[in-house]
């Protein structure tokens, strides 16, 4: 939740906030404040963040990997789903052998790839129907110093095979479908009646749709053997967004205001 308040209010002006802007927005949205300053803590403590002492006030800094992180999550979160998107037919698989001794970097590995749509319908094997991945994925390998035990190609199905079973093995896509329809149950008649409202519903709401970059593959139409939800849940998010953005934001300066003058 820090890291969503951080690139939907912080980013956008610069990278610097307040702790009492941060401390007193986390509150809002039901955190403590012994655990939001833990989540700080934390943060910096990972290299996102780094705090500058002002008297007897603290700002805190984005740093330069705190920076690219929310920029990077921002482009995924929102140009997610934006549009209807044409499929050449063609998929990039890869397969990458990672030890089980090597847990963490098995999951870094599963996290990023992940994070771009691919999924894994079998051990060390991984798939997606956009061979325009291409590049991120190497990127992807090359930064986890994998290209030793990794290989990739493109290409068209060879029609062998059940395409609709490899689809299932490789997402969860009945969990995913659920949850869309979560979405759209609990935001589409939400109203904010306040400033703080609206920043609390778009930060619980950006919350929510964050996930799901990580569960969709966003499937090409061809590929999908029915109306799916996620283009709905996308309009609600979109639309939504847009109309409590000039609200939320305004709460998020007044909080910095009134820390900026607290003694």
């Amino acid at each position: 939740m820090l890291l969503t308040v951080l690139g939907e209010f912080v980013l956008p002006r610069g990278g610097e906030a307040w702790t009492g802007s941060l401390i007193d927005a986390l509150g809002a949205l039901g955190v403590e404040e012994k655990s939001a300053r833990q989540a700080l803590s934390r943060t910096a403590a990972e290299g996102l963040l780094e705090s500058v002492r002002h008297g007897r006030k603290v700002r805190w800094n984005l740093t330069e990997p705190g920076d690219r992180l929310l920029r990077e999550g921002t482009e995924r979160i929102y140009g997610f789903m934006r549009g209807p998107h044409t499929w050449d037919g063609r998929w990039l698989v890869l397969t990458a052998g990672v030890p089980e001794s090597q847990r963490r970097l098995r999951h870094r590995l599963r996290t990023k790839l992940t994070w771009l749509g691919l999924g894994s319908p079998a051990p060390t094997l991984w798939v997606i129907p956009d061979a325009a991945k291409e590049a991120a994925v190497r990127e992807v390998i090359h930064e986890l110093d994998l290209a030793d035990r990794a290989y990739a190609w493109t290409g068209p199905s060879a029609q062998i095979g059940d395409t609709a079973k490899l689809i299932n093995d490789a997402w969860d896509l009945d969990d995913v479908e659920k949850r869309y329809l979560g979405f759209i149950d609990a935001f589409s008649g939400r109203v904010a009646s306040s400033d703080q409202e609206a920043f609390v519903h778009q930060v619980l709401m950006i919350q929510e749709w964050r996930r799901f970059p990580f569960l969709d593959p966003d499937l090409p139409a061809e590929l999908l053997d029915h109306d799916w939800p996620g283009p709905r849940a996308a309009a609600v998010f979109h639309d939504l967004h847009s109309r409590w953005h000039r609200r939320a934001q305004a709460d998020w300066d007044r909080r910095e205001e009134e820390s900026a003058t607290r003694h």
